[in-house]
């Protein structure tokens, strides 16, 4: 396993596509009481604002968690190859947020289904773990 912390400027290419791919993710929160809470979301990066987001719905357990603790990790995996995002996130509300995440999933899955209740994950990442291969100095 090798961490990276993010220079945007230089995205290792081989770790850009493999965030760049359709693979279903799986988000971890914690709960109150410490415990993990793992849920399976689509993760879209944005290099643009050098973050990444998720969508989901405003009562969702994900938002409860993230009001007491923002710290989250999301992960993705494809046969031996994995990378798992680490970072803190927050909970957006407002129109042009929501706008940019449904944009960003759009790109790298589809267009989500119309949901009025739906906020914005933005995850400001502090490193990538991934699996050999993916950078460099591998």
């Amino acid at each position: 396993m090798t961490s990276w912390k993010p220079d945007w400027a230089a995205f290792p290419p081989l770790l850009l596509n493999f965030w760049a791919e359709r693979h279903l993710c799986a988000l971890a929160t914690l709960r109150a009481d410490g415990r993990p809470h793992l849920v399976p979301v689509g993760v879209a990066l944005d290099l643009e604002q050098r973050c990444a987001w998720v969508i989901t719905n405003d009562r969702s357990h994900k938002v409860k968690h993230l009001a007491g603790d923002d710290r989250v990790a999301a992960s993705q995996v494809d046969g031996r190859h994995w990378s798992t995002i680490e970072g803190t996130a927050r909970v957006l509300t407002d129109d042009a947020s929501v706008a940019r995440a449904v944009a960003c999933y759009s790109t790298r899955y589809r267009e989500p289904r119309p949901n009025p209740s739906r906020v914005a994950l933005r995850v400001e990442i502090d490193r990538f773990l991934v699996s050999p291969g993916f950078l460099p100095i591998d």
